[in-house]
């Protein structure tokens, strides 16, 4: 394979899904998409192997997400959606002219892969929640928008807008969002300084580059705005807040709780959920976080869970009108890893799921072959 780039020290995590496959220097596969790496030993004797992985396409416009009439395979576009993202917010930040073509795309891409592969598209949220990037961070919130705005019944043009804010809200953060997440300190003055004014100063960056839909902007401004007044930059409180915003805060903690940082352990889902209701509860609006918590479930897509007879499993799809959550087990009663994987309907006795499990390392995956892709 002639299409191959060096994999960059810190590009992979221990502990993490790789995001893509990787190949030797003679393009032979060495680790496949979703394997996880279990020690720094591992981690040097692999570089030292010398890692490749394929270039992602580079294309001077963002494809439209019609031109590509495919079925969506989101664990497949993963890495590709991530390259996008950045060259789309590098496009924003340097005012070039294709941003808003850029933005647009991307935004329908998501949309189109999270209406077409719903479940797949969650499970990345919580597959690759270990340790994420900036980037990563960016396309979970825009990913759990969106199921929240299905579950809502949000019409899809406010969808849109609500999805363009979730991927461009942090922007002026972007240059410094991973070595703030990465550090055990306390936040320096001029760090809270940054915080603060980055919704404003991304605002500006869209509109500079001649991005100016309102309500998109107003999104971007008040998206750390609190339904109590307590948040930033203007202390907006109860109606002054849209809707929109207020949901986008909403995706932008649970993102966050779920995640590793520097200074603390990700929380457990139900943890999660916990700080979720208790956030929305201060709303006027209550509806929006129920209609977020609704669209993620107890259990999501990418969560391991522990089945009533003791395997231990990683839900793949949420639950339907007439069945459960379904999942595919990936260890035995006994402990020991399945050559494969076996499906089980979660509303069966023998199924059922007792409780979310939270490994140290978690195992690796086929990704394809749980959720029967190619």
């Amino acid at each position: 394979m002639t299409n191959l780039v060096r994999v960059a020290p810190g590009a992979l995590v221990v502990g993490k899904p790789l995001p893509w496959t990787v190949y030797d220097a003679h393009g032979r596969v060495l680790l496949t998409q979703g394997y996880v790496i279990h020690s720094n030993a591992q981690l040097e004797q692999l570089f030292e192997q010398g890692l490749f992985h394929p270039r992602m396409p580079e294309k001077k416009e963002t494809p439209e997400a019609t031109e590509d009439v495919r079925d969506r395979n989101p664990f497949y576009d993963y890495p590709v959606l991530l390259n996008t993202l950045e060259a789309t917010l590098n496009a924003i930040t340097a005012g070039e002219a294709s941003a808003f073509k850029r933005l647009l795309g991307l935004t329908r891409l998501v949309q189109r892969s999270c209406q077409e592969a719903p479940d797949p598209c969650l499970a990345l949220v919580h597959l690759y929640s270990v340790e994420p990037t900036a980037f990563e961070h960016t396309l979970f919130h825009a990913i759990v928008c969106q199921m929240a705005a299905d579950q809502l019944g949000l019409d899809n043009n406010r969808a849109s807008i609500l999805v363009a804010a979730a991927l461009t809200a942090n922007i002026a953060l972007h240059p410094i969002l991973d070595r703030l997440n990465a550090s055990p300190r306390t936040l320096s003055d001029d760090q809270r300084d940054i915080i603060h004014r980055h919704p404003e100063r991304g605002a500006q960056a869209l509109s500079q580059a001649g991005i100016d839909n309102s309500l998109l902007l107003d999104i971007v401004r008040q998206h750390h705005e609190r339904a109590d007044g307590a948040g930033y930059p203007r202390g907006l409180e109860g109606g002054d807040l849209l809707p929109e915003a207020e949901l986008l805060s909403y995706a932008e903690l649970y993102v966050a709780l779920i995640t590793r940082r520097g200074y603390r352990p990700r929380l457990s889902i139900g943890d999660a959920r916990k700080s979720l209701r208790e956030a929305g509860s201060l709303s006027a609006r209550p509806r929006l976080c129920q209609a977020l918590l609704a669209a993620l479930t107890p259990y999501p897509p990418g969560c391991l869970v522990r089945l009533a007879n003791n395997e231990v499993a990683v839900v793949t799809h949420r639950p339907q009108v007439a069945s459960g959550h379904r999942a595919q087990a990936i260890i035995s009663a006994q402990g020991d890893r399945y050559l494969g994987a076996f499906q089980r309907h979660c509303q069966e006795l023998d199924y059922n799921i007792r409780a979310q499990v939270e490994p140290d390392v978690m195992p690796s995956m086929d990704f394809g072959l749980l959720w029967g892709f190619g």
